[in-house]
């Protein structure tokens, strides 16, 4: 694993991180093991065996994904001060749906972003029932409302028609 020379607009994040709330906690398990890894050296210095703490699967793929290690302190400062960065200056796509997203599906949609729009974009998502069905979607500069609302909004004479031939078929 080589060492930090990434700057955060190159971090690739993993898929488990899908909102700012998950990489700030990305960001709160870096700290804690640098920490750790930090006590660590100073109790190596007395004599006493240490072990490397634990990595969460979200801060394990992280760090294979950006080729980082955290052997050295230097190193994990310089991942953190990126990842701090980063926590402030990502993309943030605002999606509002009718019902509570499953994770996985917000993790394919985070995939779809970062492959198509941003390749570091993260969703905050919101919650409208009065949608129905569909999403209500929000980037810092644009506004693009793919509900079932949205869609029949100016349908009104050709659904009126359409029920009328049915009700029409319906009598004969």
């Amino acid at each position: 694993m080589s060492e930090v020379n990434t700057t955060h607009s190159e971090f690739v994040l993993p898929s488990s991180v899908v909102s700012k709330v998950d990489l700030a906690r990305l960001l709160n398990e870096l700290e804690w093991v640098d920490n750790e890894l930090t006590a660590a050296t100073i109790r190596a210095k007395s004599g006493v065996q240490v072990h490397m703490p634990t990595l969460s699967q979200g801060l394990n793929d992280f760090l294979i994904q950006n080729k980082l290690g955290l052997t050295e302190s230097r190193a994990r400062s310089a991942i953190i001060a990126q990842l701090r960065v980063l926590k402030n200056k990502a993309p943030v796509v605002h999606m509002t749906f009718a019902v509570s997203a499953d994770r996985e599906s917000l993790q394919k949609l985070a995939e779809w972003l970062r492959k198509e729009v941003h390749p570091q974009a993260l969703i905050m998502v919101g919650l409208q029932p009065s949608l129905v069905a569909g999403v209500y979607l929000r980037t810092p500069n644009h506004v693009h409302d793919y509900s079932l609302r949205a869609l029949l909004h100016g349908q009104h004479d050709l659904l009126t028609k359409e029920l009328e031939t049915l009700r029409a078929g319906a009598k004969i």
